[in-house]
């Protein structure tokens, strides 16, 4: 599928998802945006669906709204970066309004009137529900969005990456290329699992994230090398 011709002139989205949750979405949504800014693009996290909300300044907010709020060019809300943070239970208790994707469509198009680039970061995994009938991917397909995967690197990671990848194309999107994230820093052999998921992925690694305290708050840009993305 050609969406952005040889180069990335025309990329003004990506969505990025995981091979679970806790692999590191946030943090590579971070470094997305301090890779693209340092280009000289305008950027903007958003988060539409978050769980596991608290009490934050400007309302009840989820804590990867602020770190996608601090990493964007411009100060946003937090309502307008995450308009549903909610509670784990709330999605299996349709607590989620009948028209969610309209709603998380208009809040797109609203940061995509004020940013060149607008980094989507998704919730849980790529298949995760979001009603006891519908996948949030329905959502990504639905807008086309270009995805970028994020793998935790961790006992068992070569199934989960192989395996969303598969999904992904499987659905028709475009597959920008993925990042290993180091969540486990104990992990052995982990220059072979990255070459085995290298070999078995057709898009680039676009980077790699050792496990870093505090990642929330580095400078991560220059651990992505979106110069790969120019041939997607």
């Amino acid at each position: 599928m050609e969406l952005f011709g040889s180069t990335m002139k025309r990329l003004t989205q990506v969505f990025v998802t995981g091979t679970d949750s806790r692999v590191g979405k946030t943090i590579v949504s971070r470094a997305l945006l301090q890779a693209f800014a340092a280009q000289g693009k305008t950027v903007l996290g958003y988060k539409p669906i978050a769980t596991g909300n608290q009490a934050l300044a400007d309302g009840v907010q989820n804590q990867d709204a602020l770190t996608l709020q601090r990493a964007s060019s411009v100060a946003y809300p937090l309502g307008k970066i995450t308009p549903f943070a909610l509670a784990e239970e709330d999605i299996f208790t349709c607590a989620l309004p009948a028209d969610l994707f309209t709603r998380m469509t208009q809040g797109l198009y609203f940061l995509k009137e004020g940013a060149d680039m607008v980094v989507v970061e998704g919730c849980d995994g790529w298949k995760t529900l979001i009603s006891s009938h519908q996948a949030y991917s329905t959502w990504v397909i639905e807008n086309r969005l270009p995805v970028i995967l994020v793998v935790g690197i961790q006992e068992g990671c070569v199934n989960q990456a192989l395996m969303t990848a598969h999904s992904l194309l499987a659905d028709g999107v475009v597959l920008l290329g993925w990042v290993a994230n180091r969540i486990n820093p104990c992990l052995a052999h982990y220059a072979e699992t990255i070459g085995v998921i290298t070999q078995n992925i057709a898009a680039p690694l676009l980077g790699e994230i050792p496990y870093l305290p505090r990642a929330e708050s580095r400078e991560l840009a220059h651990y992505l090398d979106l110069s790969l993305l120019e041939t997607r």
